[in-house]
């Protein structure tokens, strides 16, 4: 029997007939020829139905099929070095199992909110293809950066009693008996239980922000991974992002050089993410502001998109910047003993003017300062008794962060808006598909 063979393994097959299973992307006919580029989901091949060579019935057919017909062909492959791949198929046989006319995505230019509307087509398109597929092999590398590491996967729950930071940006849900639920803003608090159970711990799953903001840099629902690390200070925190991006990038470029080039990304800015990172203090990022746009940043304000992007756009690699003023920061992160008006935290900003990628922090390992902090934001200190209860029973330093995964995608792949990195981006005004 013909082998049955996905387009990214077409090298094990040279010289032999195989067939394909796919969608018609583009197609041109020439006389008794037609030239038709299928898709498959793992790439992209041609493949050369010549008149003579197949049955009369599929090259009628294969010339009224129209962009995303459903086409199973067999063929030989060849060797070309001028297609992309290096390989393209003499077609001998096949069929069309359904053949479709006006697909309403073309070659064209169509606006973003048509193609949003159509998000559930516009994935077949070459360039989402490329970037999902980019979104996969980083999920593959965190997960196995993880697993060499001796961590365990722990993951946190979506419904909570309470938030990490206020209520502000949560979604309240109706939860059973009148009470009322939110959608998870993090899953660290949870991350930090599994870690006194566990050492080494990550979560990695969906966290949902009901902030009203419609940047480029923004969704309503996001996937962020979450390590934590029992008897880890900041210095640890900060070079444990270090190792894990550079591993991530790193495996991207050796699985997928070929979505890379699909985008046109420069790999030059990629090759060049290795360690270490520039590390600066609050206060040399603010005097470094200061100097590019004097009166822009006040001092003891957080960092705001025009901040990050005048610091990112200073390196060629992630820059961490480390001790915010206490004020800006969440109730949980420890305080400096050097500096107390300091928080031990500190965010990565992705180079390109990407801005904020992870966010972390050593945590405030002492029972009583920690629920003076929980007293001084007004928080319910009844929802977090079990949290305190961490530090009652083998309270240790320790520390962690998150990591937005769409964010961490759109740097990878130079992209404009972090809403293509997510194959159903929920933002402020769209929930449609």
């Amino acid at each position: 029997m013909t082998p049955i063979a996905t387009i990214e393994k077409l090298a094990d097959f040279a010289g032999q007939q195989v067939t394909l299973r796919g969608w018609l992307h583009h197609k041109s006919s020439k006389g008794k020829l037609h030239f038709v580029q299928l898709r498959d989901g793992t790439g992209y091949v041609q493949c050369v139905a010549f008149q003579g060579d197949v049955p009369p019935e599929l090259f009628e057919a294969l010339g009224h099929a129209g962009q995303e017909s459903s086409l199973i062909l067999t063929g030989v492959v060849k060797a070309e070095p001028r297609a992309p791949g290096g390989f393209e198929i003499g077609v001998k046989g096949g069929r069309v199992l359904q053949k479709v006319e006006g697909f309403p995505i073309t070659p064209k230019e169509h606006g973003p909110d048509f193609l949003l509307q159509n998000r559930h087509l516009w994935l077949r398109s070459k360039r989402q293809w490329a970037i999902l597929r980019i979104r996969d092999a980083v999920i593959t590398a965190i997960r196995r950066f993880y697993d060499e590491q001796g961590f365990v996967c722990v993951d946190s729950p979506i419904f909570t009693p309470a938030a990490c930071e206020g209520t502000s940006t949560l979604f309240e849900v109706d939860y059973f008996d009148d009470a009322k639920a939110y959608l998870t803003q993090s899953g660290q608090l949870y991350a930090e239980a599994t870690a006194m159970a566990f050492g080494k711990v990550y979560c990695f799953g969906p966290t949902f922000r009901a902030e009203k903001s419609k940047t480029r840099r923004h969704l309503t629902e996001f996937w962020m991974l979450e390590p934590e690390i029992a008897y880890a200070t900041l210095d640890d925190v900060m070079q444990h992002a270090e190792d894990l991006l550079c591993y991530v990038v790193k495996s991207v470029l050796e699985r997928r050089r070929t979505e890379l080039a699909v985008l046109e990304r420069d790999v030059g800015k990629l090759e060049a993410i290795v360690p270490p990172f520039p590390r600066l203090s609050y206060d040399e990022a603010h005097a470094i502001l200061e100097e590019a746009a004097p009166g822009q940043h006040r001092h003891g304000d957080d960092l705001g998109a025009p901040d990050e992007t005048i610091l990112s756009n200073k390196f060629d690699k992630p820059v961490m910047i480390h001790r915010y003023p206490h004020e800006v920061k969440a109730f949980y992160m420890k305080r400096d003993p050097e500096d107390p008006r300091k928080a031990l935290c500190v965010d990565v900003l992705g180079p390109e003017g990407v801005g904020e990628i992870i966010g972390g922090s050593q945590r405030e390992e002492d029972l009583d300062t920690l629920l003076a902090r929980i007293r001084e934001h007004g928080l319910p200190e009844e929802a977090f008794g079990w949290y305190l209860d961490l530090r009652r029973f083998g309270s240790v330093p320790h520390g962690g962060f998150g990591l937005g995964l769409e964010r961490t995608v759109g740097w990878i792949c130079g992209l404009e808006h972090v809403r293509e990195a997510s194959p159903f981006p929920r933002m402020m005004y769209r929930i449609y598909p």
